[in-house]
């Protein structure tokens, strides 16, 4: 087997890694070895909170939708009972954006929750 020295090209994936790990504090954005474990810790913790921001917007579309629908004197489980049963599809980010935005609309939906639960229970 021939030698292979790898000189520019170790070079390059080095500059690439501190490059990524600039800003970082200390020696974590000098030191190869501490870039290294810094990038892949912080690479990790990225790929987790992409996951964890659909959790959370999640949450707080539903807390939102909740509170809109105690102004109308219904729970966020009987609006969405009530919005199921109408047929009305609407995903929560778009409940919630009318409860913030257009609180006319939403009134008009609970109240139209309110009369399928209605009719569906009688």
């Amino acid at each position: 087997m021939p030698r292979v020295k790898r000189g520019t090209v170790r070079r390059a994936k080095r500059q690439k890694l501190l490059a990524r790990a600039k800003g970082f504090y200390q020696t974590k954005s000098k030191l190869y070895r501490a870039a290294k474990e810094a990038v892949d810790t912080s690479l990790n913790y990225a790929f987790v909170g992409r996951r964890r921001k659909k959790r959370d917007f999640r949450r707080l579309w539903i807390t939102r939708i909740g509170a809109a629908a105690r102004l109308h004197g219904l729970s966020y489980s009987h609006l969405i009972n009530g919005l199921k049963l109408a047929g009305i599809g609407l995903d929560r980010k778009a409940l919630a954006d009318l409860a913030v935005r257009e609180p006319d609309a939403f009134a008009h939906l609970a109240e139209q929750a309110r009369e399928a639960r209605a009719a569906a229970t009688s």
